[in-house]
């Protein structure tokens, strides 16, 4: 993508399977293996797959049993969220070395505004393969880049030809690129609403850009408008490097089922500590905490307290999940139980922070 001042040039770029090509990277003899991060074959659900993994159809948040019937030669592999950070910040010091617009979406990802530059290079295709080479030869990991006019375009791209590789969407080969795209594989368009796009005739790009607005908002609501304007490759969300808390959460997948109350509490308390340990860490507070209780049958529910105050403290966080979990009876066996904070003071910290809604990546209780 050469020099236009009319157009934005950002990039998305994309690590390869994070989690399990840090773990192939350190440990050789998980190299060229399916490995699967986090859960276990007995409990949990996968974080991450290895691309050897993906082969079989496994995905991230794919339990355990299932991941395992679908690759026998499965290498379950403990979670080192601490490792995991420690590259993550590898990798961004690369690419703050070449613009200040870096906004992360997650520990594997970021979206880089290139348009002016502290390398003064005009070309966004070659300051991708740059940092693609650099975080190679200076991390030891691949990435995947996507290059073009806005945010939505480059993530779709960033995806093209992973592993290891880049596309280049320029500003006339956009809506082409979009027309022939195969709704699914629009960011923002999850399973159940590509299934119902399927069902109303629209299965590419091309499909849905003949649709009105009008038809769009009918049977998507307030996602209409959305939908309207990417197939168009009109979006105009800006990068971000410091975006506003909304909550920050910790939660906790269990070996056996938990039927009742008096142990929920225990692990209540650990994960409160947790909890305040990731509050402290951004220096914010809230005052809505929220229970999350997955149970034997993979069915959710949530129950929510509001308070007049912030709160950021262990001892109170535990009192008021204890009250939130005695509201009612458990409908069945718990194998994961959650606690975060909403409604957070966000607005007066001046503490960067990556996410909208940051929560504790899934922990899992081992066997030893």
């Amino acid at each position: 993508m050469e020099h236009n001042e009319s157009h934005r040039k950002i990039i998305h770029i994309d690590m390869d399977a994070f989690y399990a090509s840090v773990e192939q990277m350190d440990n050789p003899e998980l190299k060229g293996k399916p490995i699967a991060v986090g859960g276990s074959e007995i409990r949990g659900v996968v974080s991450a797959a290895s691309y050897e993994a993906r082969k079989f159809g496994v995905r991230s948040a794919m339990s355990g049993i299932q991941a395992k019937k679908n690759c026998p030669d499965l290498i379950f592999v403990r979670p080192r969220f601490e490792r995991y950070k420690e590259i993550s910040k590898k990798i961004r010091k690369i690419f703050f070395e070449y613009t200040d617009l870096v906004e992360p979406l997650s520990l594997d990802e970021a979206y880089l505004d290139v348009t002016h530059n502290k390398k003064n290079n005009p070309s966004a295709t070659m300051i991708a393969q740059e940092i693609r080479k650099r975080i190679f030869e200076e991390v030891g990991l691949t990435a995947s880049a996507g290059i073009s006019v806005n945010k939505f375009v480059a993530k779709v791209a960033s995806d093209y030809n992973k592993p290891n590789g880049q596309k280049t969407v320029n500003p006339d080969e956009v809506e082409g690129f979009l027309e022939k795209l195969d709704i699914k594989k629009f960011y923002g368009i999850g399973k159940v609403t590509a299934e119902k796009m399927y069902h109303l005739g629209i299965f590419t790009g091309y499909d849905l850009k003949q649709k009105t607005v009008e038809f769009l908002e009918k049977h998507f609501s307030n996602s209409g408008q959305y939908f309207y304007q990417i197939c168009r490759g009109i979006h105009n969300s800006q990068v971000k490097p410091n975006r506003t808390i909304k909550s920050i959460g910790a939660e906790r997948t269990f070996n056996e089922n938990l039927s009742s109350e008096i142990f929920l509490e225990e692990k209540i308390i650990s994960i409160a500590k947790e909890l305040e340990k990731r509050l402290l860490s951004y220096k914010v507070s809230g005052k809505t905490v929220t229970l999350k209780l997955k149970y034997s049958d993979f069915t959710l529910q949530t129950r929510s307290k509001t308070l007049p105050y912030n709160i950021a403290d262990k001892n109170l966080i535990i009192d008021l999940a204890k009250e939130l979990l005695y509201q009612e009876k458990l409908r069945d066996s718990v194998r994961l139980l959650g606690l975060s904070l909403h409604n957070l003071n966000t607005e007066n910290s001046k503490k960067e922070i990556p996410k909208k809604s940051i929560s504790v990546q899934l922990k899992f209780d081992f066997r030893d």
